[in-house]
């Protein structure tokens, strides 16, 4: 059984060079099977959205659907350090709304700690949810409940002034007193800059290797997933895999392979058809 990460561990980690990796998932069964790998995080995302419920984003999520789904993930990996998404509109309105529903996915999803986007525009809420007790991870760089603003789902960091805003952006998380940052599309050059700005680690989603560990997510490095970002790694084209497996499963009931004798249970009573009919 792994040691649990814990909040001490991201600058310990950090120091000791060892990559602090990560997963978005949402759902109980593959929460255990992580809790099983040597995986330190799991991210319970609003890319559930998209994942989990085929919407074209992530705006749509809900406070109470992160809370549902956090609980059975750390059901499942009860050794496994947590994360807690904040969707969209659950802390953009005032430090109090900020508290109030981090408190909620923090108390009743039961995570480790929760991450919100944004950087300096969001630094007063992350300090105050900070000052609440709770610990904070940032997101900078592709914010996807913002993408709409960003011009959509596009690399972030490609000039100068844009990565001067990210270096501006990790700092003011870091002194909000965020314990760590996910930087998601953003070149390896924008990478190296913020960590050179900031002590605390960086989680890269196509961020590159000057990045402190990597996220993916669990169904696109799975080719489960319509999603196909650049940065995705893919480690198995599972779900060809699972569509053969339910052909055969449909054309095994089709011509009577199943359900076999092996399938069927046993009844240890004779009886005529008249005796119940």
């Amino acid at each position: 059984m792994k040691k649990k990460f814990t909040v001490a561990d991201f600058q310990i980690w950090k120091a000791e060079g060892k990559k602090i990796n990560m997963f978005a998932l949402y759902d109980y069964t593959f929460a255990r099977l992580c809790d099983q790998s040597d995986i330190p995080l799991i991210l319970v995302g609003d890319s559930m959205g998209m994942a989990v419920y085929g919407h074209p984003g992530t705006v749509p999520v809900t406070v109470d659907q992160i809370i549902m789904h956090s609980q059975a993930v750390v059901r499942g990996a009860p050794n496994t350090f947590i994360v807690g998404d904040m969707p969209f509109a659950s802390y953009n309105v005032s430090r109090e709304q900020a508290i109030t529903n981090a408190n909620r996915i923090f108390k009743e999803g039961g995570v480790d700690c929760i991450k919100l986007e944004g950087g300096v525009e969001m630094a007063d809420k992350i300090e105050a949810i900070v000052r609440a007790g709770i610990p904070v991870m940032g997101h900078l760089g592709l914010t996807p409940q913002t993408a709409a603003a960003l011009g959509g789902f596009k690399t972030q960091g490609k000039s100068l002034d844009a990565i001067k805003k990210l270096v501006a952006d990790a700092r003011a998380v870091e002194a909000a007193g965020a314990v760590a940052t996910l930087v998601e599309c953003v070149p390896n050059r924008a990478s190296e800059v913020m960590a050179k700005a900031v002590n605390i680690p960086l989680i890269g989603v196509g961020g590159g290797p000057a990045c402190h560990g990597f996220g993916q997510g669990y169904l696109d490095m799975l080719c489960m997933s319509d999603m196909k970002p650049k940065f995705v790694k893919v480690y198995g084209d599972f779900g060809s895999q699972i569509i053969t497996i339910f052909n055969q499963f449909y054309k095994d009931c089709s011509d009577g392979t199943y359900p076999a004798p092996e399938n069927c249970y046993k009844l240890d009573i004779d009886f005529k058809d008249e005796d119940v009919l």
